[in-house]
Protein backbone atom coordinates (compact mmCIF):
# COMPACT_ATOMS: atom_id res chain seq x y z
CA UNK A 1 0.00 0.00 0.00
CA UNK A 2 1.55 3.53 -0.91
CA UNK A 3 2.72 5.47 2.19
CA UNK A 4 1.51 8.67 2.64
CA UNK A 5 3.16 11.84 1.42
CA UNK A 6 5.30 13.70 3.30
CA UNK A 7 6.84 16.34 0.88
CA UNK A 8 5.55 19.45 1.04
CA UNK A 9 5.66 20.64 -2.56
CA UNK A 10 4.47 24.09 -2.14
CA UNK A 11 7.44 24.83 -0.11
CA UNK A 12 10.02 22.71 -3.28
CA UNK A 13 8.52 25.45 -6.11
CA UNK A 14 8.85 28.62 -3.78
CA UNK A 15 11.85 27.64 -1.73
CA UNK A 16 12.79 30.42 1.21
CA UNK A 17 9.82 32.58 -0.01
CA UNK A 18 6.96 30.06 1.60
CA UNK A 19 7.90 31.78 4.87
CA UNK A 20 6.95 34.89 3.97
CA UNK A 21 3.21 33.47 3.45
CA UNK A 22 1.05 34.32 5.99
CA UNK A 23 1.10 31.64 8.97
CA UNK A 24 -2.21 30.56 7.97
CA UNK A 25 -0.84 30.15 4.59
CA UNK A 26 1.99 28.13 5.35
CA UNK A 27 -0.21 26.19 7.60
CA UNK A 28 -2.14 25.12 4.77
CA UNK A 29 -0.01 24.77 2.11
CA UNK A 30 2.36 22.53 4.24
CA UNK A 31 -0.34 19.79 3.96
CA UNK A 32 1.05 17.60 6.78
CA UNK A 33 -2.86 16.73 7.10
CA UNK A 34 -5.62 16.86 5.06
CA UNK A 35 -7.22 19.98 4.31
CA UNK A 36 -11.03 20.54 4.00
CA UNK A 37 -12.46 23.98 2.80
CA UNK A 38 -15.99 24.99 2.62
CA UNK A 39 -17.13 28.57 1.54
CA UNK A 40 -19.24 30.70 -1.17
CA UNK A 41 -17.96 31.70 -4.41
CA UNK A 42 -19.69 35.00 -4.70
CA UNK A 43 -19.33 35.30 -8.31
CA UNK A 44 -18.90 32.76 -10.70
CA UNK A 45 -18.46 34.00 -14.14
CA UNK A 46 -17.29 32.88 -17.74
CA UNK A 47 -16.82 35.21 -21.48
CA UNK A 48 -19.35 35.99 -24.12
CA UNK A 49 -21.03 32.87 -25.67
CA UNK A 50 -18.13 32.26 -27.94
CA UNK A 51 -16.82 30.57 -24.76
CA UNK A 52 -19.67 28.16 -24.12
CA UNK A 53 -18.16 24.88 -26.76
CA UNK A 54 -14.75 25.07 -24.78
CA UNK A 55 -16.13 25.31 -21.11
CA UNK A 56 -19.06 22.70 -21.43
CA UNK A 57 -16.01 20.08 -23.04
CA UNK A 58 -14.36 20.51 -19.77
CA UNK A 59 -17.58 19.05 -18.20
CA UNK A 60 -16.46 15.85 -19.47
CA UNK A 61 -13.09 15.54 -17.20
CA UNK A 62 -13.94 17.63 -14.48
CA UNK A 63 -11.93 20.64 -15.88
CA UNK A 64 -13.51 23.42 -16.42
CA UNK A 65 -17.54 24.17 -16.81
CA UNK A 66 -20.23 27.07 -18.75
CA UNK A 67 -22.36 27.55 -16.19
CA UNK A 68 -22.52 31.11 -13.79
CA UNK A 69 -23.67 32.11 -10.82
CA UNK A 70 -23.78 33.95 -7.64
CA UNK A 71 -23.16 33.21 -3.62
CA UNK A 72 -22.34 29.52 -4.63
CA UNK A 73 -21.84 26.80 -2.28
CA UNK A 74 -17.91 26.23 -2.41
CA UNK A 75 -15.92 22.87 -1.18
CA UNK A 76 -12.28 21.76 -2.08
CA UNK A 77 -10.50 18.90 -0.59
CA UNK A 78 -6.39 18.83 -0.15
CA UNK A 79 -5.42 15.31 0.38
CA UNK A 80 -2.03 13.89 -0.30
CA UNK A 81 -0.93 10.72 -0.98
CA UNK A 82 1.90 9.19 -2.89
CA UNK A 83 0.66 8.02 -6.42
CA UNK A 84 1.34 4.48 -8.45
CA UNK A 85 4.87 6.14 -9.76
CA UNK A 86 5.83 6.78 -5.80
CA UNK A 87 5.45 10.63 -6.28
CA UNK A 88 3.57 12.53 -3.45
CA UNK A 89 0.51 14.01 -5.20
CA UNK A 90 -2.08 16.94 -3.74
CA UNK A 91 -5.54 16.78 -5.12
CA UNK A 92 -7.33 19.90 -5.49
CA UNK A 93 -10.96 18.97 -6.03
CA UNK A 94 -13.23 22.04 -6.32
CA UNK A 95 -17.02 21.42 -5.98
CA UNK A 96 -19.56 24.02 -6.76
CA UNK A 97 -23.46 23.53 -6.03
CA UNK A 98 -24.59 25.70 -8.53
CA UNK A 99 -28.29 25.08 -8.28
CA UNK A 100 -30.52 21.58 -7.01
CA UNK A 101 -29.59 19.30 -9.18
CA UNK A 102 -26.95 20.58 -10.59
CA UNK A 103 -22.94 20.02 -9.31
CA UNK A 104 -19.85 20.76 -10.95
CA UNK A 105 -16.21 19.72 -10.22
CA UNK A 106 -13.04 20.97 -10.90
CA UNK A 107 -10.24 18.63 -10.60
CA UNK A 108 -6.47 19.06 -10.28
CA UNK A 109 -3.87 16.48 -9.23
CA UNK A 110 -0.15 18.55 -8.33
CA UNK A 111 3.48 16.82 -7.99
CA UNK A 112 6.59 19.31 -7.72
CA UNK A 113 8.78 18.22 -10.26
CA UNK A 114 12.36 18.91 -9.69
CA UNK A 115 13.34 18.49 -13.79
CA UNK A 116 11.30 21.28 -14.71
CA UNK A 117 11.80 23.38 -11.34
CA UNK A 118 8.29 24.09 -10.50
CA UNK A 119 4.66 22.34 -9.70
CA UNK A 120 3.13 20.54 -12.46
CA UNK A 121 -0.60 20.73 -12.42
CA UNK A 122 -2.41 16.99 -14.21
CA UNK A 123 -5.82 18.51 -14.86
CA UNK A 124 -9.43 17.14 -14.66
CA UNK A 125 -10.65 13.13 -14.08
CA UNK A 126 -7.52 11.03 -16.75
CA UNK A 127 -4.65 13.77 -16.54
CA UNK A 128 -4.42 14.52 -20.22
CA UNK A 129 -3.46 17.92 -19.41
CA UNK A 130 -0.10 18.91 -17.62
CA UNK A 131 0.65 22.45 -16.82
CA UNK A 132 3.42 24.19 -15.52
CA UNK A 133 2.81 26.64 -12.73
CA UNK A 134 4.98 29.17 -11.02
CA UNK A 135 4.13 30.67 -7.73
CA UNK A 136 5.12 33.88 -6.19
CA UNK A 137 4.08 35.62 -2.51
CA UNK A 138 2.33 39.03 -2.37
CA UNK A 139 2.65 41.91 -0.35
CA UNK A 140 -0.03 40.86 2.11
CA UNK A 141 1.57 37.41 2.33
CA UNK A 142 -1.21 35.57 -0.37
CA UNK A 143 -0.14 33.36 -2.49
CA UNK A 144 -0.13 33.55 -6.41
CA UNK A 145 -0.14 30.93 -8.86
CA UNK A 146 0.48 31.72 -12.71
CA UNK A 147 -0.22 28.72 -15.42
CA UNK A 148 2.56 28.59 -17.76
CA UNK A 149 3.63 25.89 -20.49
CA UNK A 150 0.08 22.82 -20.95
CA UNK A 151 0.96 19.54 -22.74
CA UNK A 152 -1.01 16.81 -23.69
CA UNK A 153 -0.09 13.26 -22.71
CA UNK A 154 -2.34 10.61 -24.12
CA UNK A 155 -0.98 7.03 -25.03
CA UNK A 156 1.45 7.81 -27.84
CA UNK A 157 0.67 11.36 -27.61
CA UNK A 158 2.55 14.06 -26.33
CA UNK A 159 2.60 18.05 -27.88
CA UNK A 160 2.86 21.37 -26.00
CA UNK A 161 -0.42 22.86 -26.73
CA UNK A 162 -0.59 26.15 -28.65
CA UNK A 163 -0.94 29.65 -26.90
CA UNK A 164 -4.24 29.82 -29.00
CA UNK A 165 -6.14 26.93 -27.93
CA UNK A 166 -5.61 26.98 -24.45
CA UNK A 167 -6.10 29.78 -21.13
CA UNK A 168 -3.92 31.22 -18.80
CA UNK A 169 -4.42 31.38 -15.11
CA UNK A 170 -4.29 33.84 -12.73
CA UNK A 171 -5.15 32.25 -9.30
CA UNK A 172 -4.63 34.82 -6.06
CA UNK A 173 -5.58 33.27 -2.67
CA UNK A 174 -5.08 35.31 0.92
CA UNK A 175 -5.90 35.09 4.32
CA UNK A 176 -8.69 37.76 5.56
CA UNK A 177 -7.59 38.49 9.25
CA UNK A 178 -10.54 40.84 9.63
CA UNK A 179 -12.98 38.19 8.48
CA UNK A 180 -10.56 35.04 9.79
CA UNK A 181 -11.46 33.66 6.58
CA UNK A 182 -9.19 32.33 3.08
CA UNK A 183 -10.37 34.59 -0.02
CA UNK A 184 -9.70 33.09 -3.94
CA UNK A 185 -9.81 34.95 -7.02
CA UNK A 186 -9.51 33.06 -10.56
CA UNK A 187 -9.30 34.13 -13.72
CA UNK A 188 -8.84 32.29 -16.86
CA UNK A 189 -8.12 34.05 -19.90
CA UNK A 190 -6.74 33.38 -23.43
CA UNK A 191 -4.76 36.27 -25.47
CA UNK A 192 -6.78 36.02 -28.41
CA UNK A 193 -10.32 35.23 -27.08
CA UNK A 194 -9.95 37.43 -23.69
CA UNK A 195 -11.58 36.10 -20.43
CA UNK A 196 -13.13 32.40 -20.46
CA UNK A 197 -13.98 31.94 -17.16
CA UNK A 198 -13.17 33.06 -13.17
CA UNK A 199 -14.63 32.40 -9.76
CA UNK A 200 -14.21 34.59 -6.46
CA UNK A 201 -15.62 33.99 -3.15
CA UNK A 202 -13.84 33.24 0.59
CA UNK A 203 -13.60 29.59 2.84
CA UNK A 204 -12.61 28.11 5.98
CA UNK A 205 -10.51 25.43 6.39
CA UNK A 206 -10.40 22.26 8.79
CA UNK A 207 -7.66 19.79 9.00
CA UNK A 208 -8.19 16.29 9.00
CA UNK A 209 -6.07 13.18 9.39
CA UNK A 210 -8.09 10.37 7.32
CA UNK A 211 -7.77 8.53 4.65
CA UNK A 212 -7.38 9.60 1.12
CA UNK A 213 -11.38 9.05 -0.30
CA UNK A 214 -10.91 7.49 -3.91
CA UNK A 215 -13.49 9.75 -5.18
CA UNK A 216 -10.82 12.47 -5.52
CA UNK A 217 -8.08 10.07 -7.04
CA UNK A 218 -8.05 10.74 -11.42
CA UNK A 219 -9.13 7.37 -12.80
CA UNK A 220 -5.72 7.24 -14.35
CA UNK A 221 -2.19 8.64 -14.01
CA UNK A 222 0.35 10.09 -16.24
CA UNK A 223 3.72 9.36 -15.78
CA UNK A 224 5.33 11.96 -18.20
CA UNK A 225 5.48 15.58 -16.20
Amino acid sequence: MPQKATAMIFRQALGRRFDDLHPRLQQRFSFRQSCIGTGTMTEIWRGGRHTVPFLRLGTNRNILFPETGTDVPFTIENHVYQDSFGRDVVTFVRTFDLRPGLRRRFDATMIYSGERGAIVDYLGTHQHVAVDLHLDVDRRGGLHIRSGEQRFRMGGLDFVLPEGLTGTADLHEWYDDREDCFRISVRVSNPRFGPIFGYHGRFTAHYVDTPVPATVKPYREEARE
